[in-house]
């Protein structure tokens, strides 16, 4: 089965929600035009990646970054509260599987802690399911929470079986192999590394699972970044590419049928055959014949782990 599949780097509107998301609507009805069935959005794409962590001085840019994780904060997606539905309904509109990246707050324990998230959203707009971060890297564990195993799930949807890792969860080996062990089509891995050396990493993925690997960062530079972003021409130049993007789809088995899409703020096109997947675990299935479960064992835990359980009197 053929399916057209489009994978966007470009550039949201940093800290800005309704105006990430309203061009998260409008990059989905230009695909959809092109015949696209899947399309797929960078990490943290909802408001953007708070790629300015990379460059604060460590302990003395305090004041800086609590006011930038403020505005953070106040443009973070809150599920709950409907802040996905225009994103939904144009998936839906347009009959079109969404995976997207977000910074997802939680309005329902704590009302401020942010959380890494990546969630697939089908083509009838039904949200059909949300991974946080199980990991945050370095500093990143000074924006966003640890996230449970909750949404380490490969989902059935119109174009095959999807499921996703963020950035460098996909360096960790059993993360890898609980999405390899739910016969897996499609493997979606939202980013903010680019380069060769993910692109080798990909590249591997997708000959150690036997899947389709769809790829990428956001395409940034300096001049991309809002005026009103603070103290930014301290942080940024203007010309400088903050992320070159390297979007990219590798087949089954390996080797790149599309991209990287380099230094472009654009969308990256392709078809792929989902059976090419299943096809290509003939010779390594590391969930199947290739396993050793009288030797291995993996065990995951996918119950939602809330902070508190509250026991109220019967009324």
């Amino acid at each position: 089965m053929d399916i057209n599949v489009a994978i966007s780097q470009k550039p949201p509107v940093l800290l800005d929600l309704k105006a990430s998301i309203e061009q998260a609507v409008n990059t989905i009805e230009a695909v959809a035009s092109q015949g696209t069935q899947l399309l797929v959005f960078p990490e943290a794409f909802l408001p953007g990646y708070p790629t300015w962590i990379w460059r604060l001085k460590p302990g003395g840019d305090m004041a800086l970054g609590n006011q930038l994780h403020t505005q953070l904060r106040n443009n973070a997606v809150n599920i709950t509260n409907g802040d996905l539905e225009p994103i939904c309904e144009a998936a839906a509109r347009h009959n079109l599987v969404v995976v997207m990246g977000m910074h997802e707050i939680d309005a329902e324990f704590s009302g401020s802690t942010l959380f890494n998230t990546v969630v697939v959203i089908d083509a009838d707009g039904t949200l059909l399911n949300r991974h946080r971060k199980i990991m945050p890297t370095n500093p990143e564990r000074m924006v966003w929470g640890f996230g449970d195993g909750s949404g380490l799930r490969v989902v059935d949807t119109p174009v095959g079986r999807i499921g996703c890792l963020i950035c460098w969860e996909n360096y960790m080996p059993l993360a890898r192999y609980g999405l390899f062990a739910q016969d897996i089509d499609i493997y979606v891995a939202p980013t903010w590394d680019s380069g060769d050396t993910w692109i080798a990493s990909m590249n591997h993925i997708a000959r150690e699972g036997g899947c389709w690997v769809l790829s990428t960062a956001t395409a940034m530079q300096g001049k991309d970044i809002p005026d009103s972003f603070p103290e930014r021409d301290r942080l940024f130049q203007a010309d400088e590419w903050i992320n070159p993007g390297d979007a990219v789809v590798v087949k089954p088995f390996g080797g790149v049928i599309a991209g990287p899409l380099h230094n472009e703020k654009g969308v990256l096109f392709a078809t792929i055959d989902i059976e090419a997947a299943r096809e290509s675990r003939k010779a390594l299935d590391v969930a199947g014949h290739y396993n050793r479960p009288d030797i291995f064992h993996l065990e995951i835990d996918r119950r939602a782990i809330p902070p508190v359980t509250f026991t109220d009197n019967a009324d």
